[in-house]
């Protein structure tokens, strides 16, 4: 059955672990700092002032939360980053408001998923860094944050990634962290073919240790607890006597960062909880399949740490309106367009803040507000998982297919897929709907990856085993704070 990690697997383990943390000056931030960096030790804090963001340097761990300073070198922490569009350029009444995650470390929130995933075995003896490998499958971010996370952490990393995803994530992985790096066929809906990968590496190196982000609940738990409580401080920030914070939406992706959305139902029950996805690969909306170009939101099946009872409704974006806006928000031309109908300057220039998938998920935004004919009471919180720094080439590449971006083209993708958005290829999910969605589970999950019927059937009729699995984080918090006073670093350094 499935359980949590609250216990000390293997001593010996654990016993190198703390050796080569203490050896590499290596110091695990809890879970409560990442979420509150105020509590991060003023001697840390100062050390920080001398580190960049993406350094190769473990006081980065500390670095893991919504609340970095934005800033490329020696930032340390204030209030969550986000960015408000306003009614001008989305079309709705309603106000929708991203949290930017171009500044975490690596650029974007996934080394806090990896690190949900690495330091629980870790603390616990589940994972010896002095010998074993942390391989990270993912369609992209993912495996960049594990593979951070583990250099950090004193540790090798194998990165798993579909061989189409953007050039910036293979360089950076091969170049800067010196990951081994194995590229799957296929692209962002690619996933059987990772998992593939994942058994082999199984059968042939016993050295490895596969992280999988779509079936580890560490993953959700750090949303739970980090993203969502920033989500709320967000809105509290933002709100006002009228204000309710009517939905929540987040690309499915892993299911990590949906389960801020089960948190956030603790807050406000009513909230609408969102799932996005991929026109070409609409898995949830239709049990369908597909290749697509919306970079790290990998599908064609339910991962197994989604909670499917907490989602609301499934929307399903085209990927070529995507690009078009990707356009829009990154070429000279299109902030032209925007600036000459009026759109604030502040605004336009925080554009690139919103990478591909985050342009998916403010289209699924806009799509929820007009389907549930929002106000401008309701506010709609969503995600900028990265920046448009990591899609470059990707602007390269529709500049050479297309031609160059001008004026009249702008025109017609704000008119087309921003004020044009409709509600189509969108569903609210009912009680069967949702009971349809855990069922998939079983096909990729039972038949393909080695779960049983009995943990498939914990996961809906269990009706504490989200909490269970979502509220470790307090005990990972004790366990951690235990091995930092096993390194003794905490006072030395």
């Amino acid at each position: 059955m499935i359980r949590p990690i609250d216990n000390i697997t293997s001593e010996a383990a654990l016993e190198n672990a703390v050796n080569r943390f203490r050896e590499r000056g290596i110091i695990l931030p809890t879970f409560r700092q990442q979420r509150h960096p105020g509590l991060i030790p003023e001697n840390i804090r100062s050390k920080l002032k001398d580190v960049g963001l993406w350094d190769m340097n473990p006081l980065n761990l500390f670095r893991i939360t919504w609340k970095n300073e934005p800033v490329d070198k020696g930032g340390l922490f204030g209030g969550v980053n986000f960015i408000e569009l306003p009614s001008q350029l989305t079309g709705v009444d309603a106000r929708i408001l991203l949290l930017i995650g171009k500044w975490f470390p690596t650029g974007a929130h996934k080394v806090g998923a990896a690190y949900g995933c690495l330091a629980p075995m870790i603390i616990t003896g589940g994972f010896d860094p002095t010998w074993q490998k942390a391989v990270w499958p993912s369609t992209g971010n993912y495996c960049r944050g594990g593979a951070f996370d583990s250099k950090l952490m004193g540790t090798e990393s194998v990165a798993i990634l579909p061989e189409e995803m953007s050039n910036e994530r293979f360089a950076w992985l091969r170049d800067e962290i010196g990951s081994e790096v194995i590229a799957t066929p296929g692209c962002e809906s690619n996933v059987k073919e990772i998992y593939d990968k994942c058994w082999e590496i199984r059968r042939t190196r016993p050295d490895c240790v596969i992280f999988n982000q779509f079936e580890e609940f560490g993953n959700g738990a750090w949303h739970y607890n980090l993203t969502g409580p920033a989500i709320e401080e967000v809105y509290n920030t933002v709100r006002h006597d009228r204000s309710r914070l009517a939905a929540y939406v987040s690309a499915t992706g892993s299911a990590g960062t949906i389960a801020a959305g089960d948190y956030l139902r603790t807050v406000v029950p009513d909230i609408k909880v969102v799932a996005s996805e991929a026109l070409q690969c609409p898995t949830l909306l239709m049990n369908g399949f597909g290749g697509h170009r919306i970079e790290g939101i990998g599908d064609k099946h339910v991962p197994w740490i989604h909670n499917v009872k907490n989602t609301d409704m499934v929307t399903a974006i085209d990927d070529e309106d995507c690009m078009r806006l990707l356009r829009l928000f990154n070429e000279k031309k299109g902030h032209d367009y925007l600036s000459a109908i009026g759109v604030d300057g502040d605004v336009i220039n925080s554009l690139p803040l919103i990478g591909i998938s985050g342009i998916s998920n403010l289209l699924s935004a806009i799509k929820a507000a007009r389907y549930f004919e929002m106000t401008p009471d309701d506010v709609i919180i969503t995600i900028a998982t990265d920046s448009a720094e990591m899609y470059r080439s990707r602007v390269e590449e529709l500049r050479t297919q297309r031609g160059e971006y001008d004026m009249l083209q702008a025109v017609r993708d704000f008119e087309q897929c921003l004020m044009g958005a409709r509600c189509d290829n969108m569903k609210e999910l009912t009680y069967r709907d949702r009971k349809a969605l855990h069922n998939l589970k079983y096909y990729t999950w039972v038949e393909q990856q080695g779960r049983n019927v009995e943990e498939l059937n914990q996961l809906w009729h269990d009706r504490d085993i989200w909490n269970t699995m979502f509220r470790q984080v307090d005990r990972w918090d004790e366990l951690i704070d235990g091995f930092n006073e096993r390194t003794g670093l905490l006072h030395s350094v």
